[in-house]
C-alpha cells in the first residue's frame, strides 16, 4: 500500500461516513434509538461503534490503548454522534496525509480491549480500520431499510464515480 492509496482510502471513509450520517438525519429520535435486534441494537449504537472503532485505532497509532469503546448511550442524538465521528475522521485524514512509505511499515504495538498485546504494521491496521467502517455502514443501511427510511450507497466505486464527475 502506498501513502497515496491510504489517503484515498481515508478520504473515501470520511465521505462514506458523512453519507451514512446524512441518511440517518431522516429518522425520528425514537427510530434512531430503537432496538432492532442487530449486532448493535440501534442505528445510534451502530454509528457510535463506527466512531468508537475509529477513535480507538487512532489512539493506538500513538501508543495509547483503552479498555473499551464509548457506549452508544453516550450519544444523545445524531448531532452528537456526527460531531464526534466527523472530528475523528478529520484527524485520521490529517494523520494519513502526512504518512510516508516507511511510516506504513512501522510496527504498532497495542492492547485490545481485553488487554491482550498485539503488534502489526501500520498499513495493516489502516486497512482494517477502513474495512471495519465499511462493514458497519452496511449494517446501518440494513437498519435504515428496516425503519422504512431511504438507504444510501457508500460503496467505494460510488465515491470514485462522484469524484470523477466533480473533476469533469
Amino acid at each position: 500500500m502506498t501513502p497515496q492509496e491510504v489517503q484515498h482510502l481515508f478520504l473515501y471513509n470520511q465521505w462514506a461516513n458523512r453519507r451514512a450520517l446524512d441518511a440517518c438525519a431522516a429518522l425520528a429520535p425514537e427510530q434512531f434509538t430503537r432496538d432492532l435486534g442487530s449486532s448493535f441494537p440501534s442505528v445510534r449504537d451502530t454509528l457510535a461503534h463506527i466512531f468508537g472503532g475509529e477513535w480507538i485505532w487512532y489512539e493506538r497509532f500513538f501508543g495509547r490503548s483503552h479498555p473499551g469503546l464509548p457506549p452508544g448511550s453516550e450519544f444523545a442524538d445524531l448531532l452528537s454522534v456526527r460531531a464526534r465521528l466527523e472530528e475523528v475522521d478529520r484527524h485520521l485524514v490529517e494523520y494519513v496525509s502526512g504518512l510516508k512509505a516507511a511510516d506504513l511499515e512501522r510496527v504498532v504495538e497495542y492492547k485490545n480491549t481485553a488487554g491482550k498485546a498485539f503488534a502489526n504494521p501500520l498499513w495493516q491496521l489502516l486497512q482494517h480500520l477502513a474495512n471495519h467502517g465499511t462493514y458497519h455502514r452496511g449494517q446501518v443501511v440494513t437498519l435504515l431499510r428496516q425503519l422504512g427510511a431511504k438507504a444510501v450507497a457508500t460503496d467505494l466505486i460510488a465515491y470514485y464515480r462522484e469524484r470523477a464527475a466533480v473533476a469533469a
